[in-house]
């Protein structure tokens, strides 16, 4: 009997961590998950860890082209090892689904159920001009999560859906806030996938990490966070302010702290050409590593 896989894709901050957390904590079946980071520091799998999944990490590089044959490995290992319900592959930010799909769809112990790609209405809506990835992933998609509708406007959210609609007409479009979903039902649908190219590039990213031992001043990591330019898409990590350990979540010039068990600052900043703004960066992290004394 094939085991159920289901892919979680989506742009950068778009929620997918977040739904993975809910399904974790809401179902009852025996789910494993295999990651896939962008940047050298696991955050993800740091998240996830103790929400009695079993998980696979894979760091380092792109799960659609470089790790397909790790990716194999790793699903195959999974089920004759944990034998799972379900299995859930999370994609990075930064992957485009199609030639993974095609390798999922080639390993023998396996059945590729749904795609699901969560779109973020809110940076959607200030960054309107969805990029390469960004289409592909939807093009992929059985079922399109619009999240973080909280955030904007109905009219807005039509011009989201709209705009969703012109790359995909098939898929089921579903609003959520906070990922807030019963994802279960949406599991169990099996589509076979027909993938026209496998010849697809990504959107050039670059990553920038912190990590540090010391505390930090709260007050100062609010106004970094603050001033955080726009080139940086996405940030997410871990920070110990005034001793106290948070997850940090920045996207679209969005933050937030949620409080969180950490033994350590570590944080992974993503955006396109960060070269450029480096050096300049690097200062504000250190000014902040010293904010604390």
């Amino acid at each position: 009997m094939k085991t159920p896989l289901v892919v979680v894709t989506g742009y950068l901050g778009s929620g997918k961590t977040t739904l993975l957390r809910s399904m974790l904590t809401n179902t009852k079946k025996k789910i494993a998950i295999i990651m896939n980071e962008f940047g050298d520091i696991g955050i993800d799998g740091k998240i996830l860890k103790g929400k009695n999944a079993d998980m696979v990490e894979l760091s380092g590089g792109c799960v659609c082209c470089s790790l397909t044959g790790e990716l194999e490995y790793a699903i195959n290992e999974i089920i004759g090892k944990y034998k799972p319900d379900y299995i859930v592959v999370e994609t990075t930010g930064v992957a485009e689904p199609d030639a993974m799909i095609t390798n999922i769809e080639n390993i023998a112990n396996v059945e590729l159920n749904s795609i699901i790609c969560l779109v973020d209405a809110y940076a959607s809506t200030k960054y309107p001009n969805i990029g390469h990835t960004g289409i592909v992933q939807i093009e992929n998609a059985d079922v399109i999560l619009l999240n973080k509708t909280d955030l904007v406007s109905e009219d807005e959210i039509k011009e989201v859906e709209k705009s969703i609609r012109g790359i995909n007409q098939e898929a089921e479009i579903i609003r959520t806030t906070h990922s807030k979903i019963d994802i279960e039902p949406l599991m169990d649908s099996h589509v076979k996938k027909d993938i026209d190219s496998l010849d697809h590039k990504h959107d050039e990213m670059e990553f920038i990490a912190f990590v540090s031992k010391n505390k930090i001043s709260k007050k100062a990591f609010e106004e970094f966070a603050n001033s955080i330019p726009e080139t940086i898409y996405r940030a997410k990590g871990f920070v110990n302010l005034d001793g106290i350990s948070y997850l940090f979540n920045y996207a679209a010039g969005k933050w937030d702290l949620e409080k969180f068990d950490a033994d350590k600052t570590e944080i992974v900043f993503i955006g396109p050409n960060l070269g450029k703004i480096k050096k300049e960066f690097s200062d504000k992290l250190n000014a902040l590593n010293k904010s604390g004394d």
